[in-house]
């Protein structure tokens, strides 16, 4: 627990794990948010800034298609092959769920991008959306958070830097904690 809210690390080392399971441990914790933070790197060498990304069928811009489809491809890296998904439509109640839920990582990535925004550099349109398997689970609200990129040197240098991590994480802590605020406020009507 941290503070008043319990965290689940899918990690604690350096090691890979797919991404389906990363959605299965959220999900077996009955997560209500599942914040997957990523440092990626990308073949545009002058890109750099935080991004954050939700779930869309649809990419906001190319280059969040070819980050979620490298990431993506991440399972089949690791010596996996994962199936694709049943895209039958099982009922109108999942159906709400998954709109609720996707309110919920919209709502919840406005707050991200507004509180990295006053801490770390944020890429231009820092809200973005694409097919990231990561954030495919229905009924828990889910971001990917992309601090930036280990392909810009500068980038880099602010990743290794004890402070600019502090910073980063206090960003995200502060928008855990509006959040949840936010959301306890709607379910008592406030």
């Amino acid at each position: 627990a941290v503070g008043k809210y319990d965290v689940f690390m899918t990690r604690d080392d350096d090691v890979y794990l797919a991404l389906d399971e990363r959605v299965r441990i959220a999900r077996q914790h009955e997560a209500d948010l599942l914040i997957s933070i990523h440092a990626d790197t990308i073949a545009i060498k002058g890109l750099r800034g935080a991004t954050v990304y939700t779930l869309s069928d649809k990419a906001s811009d190319p280059e969040a298609q070819a980050l979620a489809d490298r990431e993506n491809l991440s399972d089949q890296f690791a010596g996996m092959k994962i199936e694709d998904d049943n895209k039958e439509v099982t009922d109108i109640l999942i159906d709400l769920i998954r709109r609720e839920t996707h309110g919920f990582s919209m709502s919840f990535a406005h707050t991200l991008v507004g509180q990295l925004s006053t801490s770390v550099g944020l890429i231009n349109n820092p809200q973005r959306s694409a097919g990231f398997k990561v954030l495919k689970a229905p009924d828990v609200p889910s971001v990917l958070v992309e601090l930036g990129y280990l392909s810009n040197s500068k980038d880099e240098a602010q990743l290794l830097s004890a402070d600019w991590r502090g910073k980063a994480a206090q960003s995200i802590t502060s928008a855990v904690a509006l959040f949840a605020a936010a959301k306890a406020g709607t379910a008592t009507g406030g």
